[in-house]
């Protein structure tokens, strides 16, 4: 007959159950499976459990917490996966509490843990929508985009980043919602300029642009912290995580084709435009400040931590712009290094702000990330256009490894616990 568990076999049941709780949280706002298991042994280590392992991918979680002879593996699994930094911020802030402050009592955790999980996004449905459509605006005008295709890409954006919120908080599936969203903001565009058009306030119908509209659905933080995860040799979560954003991506991808499908439409690069190159140099620096900020924000970040983020990407998302277009470099080297200055700057102010640095270096390098091109190798395909469908996904590919090597080097540079296999 089964015996009944003494209490401290019940005391590890209650510590190893508060230690996943912090993985699941995590797990579920979006942070890569490094920084999941690094917290989980941080608190497992404050309530005094002797040894802690544990198997982290996409949407589960395997622990096993050893206490004196007794053990106990627990499983659990992530069904709703997204990003809020703010979450993020907060369990990495608690276990860095607790850990100081050790030993510490199931109890006072379990009370810390409940209010980080009741606590509601900071920011309500319109302003989210908001945030996203400044982000798309910045992001179109860096992709050349005119005065019309910002506009547009801000109505878009904004209508589009609205439905997603409202649906994905009900609910629905991840990738319906994500067709649904790409197909009302690359619609919502077009309707957009085209009443331009109709009211002769404008001479064409700037279809070049609609793309940009859409660019709030690019998976950024995913692939970055996927990326980073495969350079810890955490392959399951890596290639879990990026297989995940891959899917989200196509699933926009296919919606907005089919609308340029419908509409007739072509991805096609809008013509640079043509300002004084001082003028062209301020604009984009501006845009870069606006468009992390405004994606940081939509990421749920709080002001404070947004600001960081965008002061972070300004200066190098410009140098890769500007190493691109003048010096001619090619587009993965310039993303390369500008993602490794945004490492070290992320290592240098972040810990003095008392801010965990995956919330200011991941939401940096999202504007870097290469959406429209992506987005042009998903149309080229489906037209049956394999040349250019590869010219621009192998480019975009590249960019988007680049980018997370960048990073990686800037950690191992600058974090002992990544320059060392233990």
């Amino acid at each position: 007959m089964p015996t009944e568990p003494d209490d401290d076999e019940l005391e590890l049941i209650r510590r190893s159950g508060a230690v996943l709780r912090v993985g699941r949280l995590s797990l579920a706002a979006g942070t890569g499976s490094y920084r999941v298991k690094a917290s989980m042994a941080r608190v497992a280590r404050a309530l005094g459990i002797d040894r802690h392992q544990a198997h982290v991918t996409l949407t589960e979680i395997t622990t096993t917490s050893h206490r004196g002879r007794s053990f106990r593996t627990e499983v659990t699994e992530v069904r709703t996966v997204g990003v809020n930094t703010d979450r993020l911020a907060e369990l990495e802030l608690l276990a860095q509490r607790v850990e100081a402050r050790a030993p510490v009592t199931v109890d006072d955790l379990t009370t810390e843990i409940d209010r980080i999980a009741a606590k509601p996004p900071l920011y309500p449905v319109a302003l989210n929508a908001l945030w996203a459509a400044i982000a798309c605006a910045a992001f179109a005008f860096l992709n050349n985009g005119g005065p019309i295709e910002v506009a547009g890409a801000f109505v878009g954006a904004a209508l589009g980043q609205a439905l997603r919120r409202v649906m994905l908080h009900r609910g629905f599936n991840q990738f319906g919602v994500t067709m649904l969203a790409a197909t009302l903001a690359s619609l919502s565009y077009l309707g957009f300029v085209q009443a331009l058009h109709a009211l002769g306030l404008t001479g064409g119908l700037h279809e070049a642009g609609y793309v940009a509209a859409a660019l709030f659905l690019v998976p950024g933080f995913p692939l970055a912290t996927g990326a980073l995860d495969l350079a810890r040799l955490d392959f399951s979560a890596g290639v879990a995580r990026l297989t995940w954003a891959l899917m989200i991506f196509v699933s926009a991808a296919f919606a907005v084709w089919a609308v340029s499908i419908v509409v007739g439409l072509s991805p096609d690069p809008p013509r640079e435009l043509a300002l004084d190159p001082g003028v062209m140099t301020a604009l984009r620096l501006l845009a870069s400040f606006v468009g992390v900020l405004g994606f940081a924000l939509m990421f749920n970040s709080p002001w404070r931590m947004a600001l960081v983020a965008a002061s972070v990407a300004t200066l190098p998302n410009l140098l890769r712009i500007e190493a691109v277009l003048v010096l001619d470099w090619p587009p993965q080297a310039a993303a390369a290094c500008a993602a490794f200055l945004v490492g070290i700057l992320a290592a240098f102010i972040a810990p003095r702000l008392n801010i965990p640095r995956i919330t200011v270096s991941v939401p940096a390098v999202t504007i870097m990330v290469p959406g429209v091109p992506a987005y042009r190798a998903v149309y080229y395909l489906s037209n049956g256009d394999v040349t250019q469908a590869l010219t621009y996904g192998v480019s975009a590919a590249l960019v988007v490894t680049a980018l997370a090597v960048g990073l990686a080097v800037a950690r191992m540079c600058t974090d002992r616990e990544w320059g060392f296999e233990h």
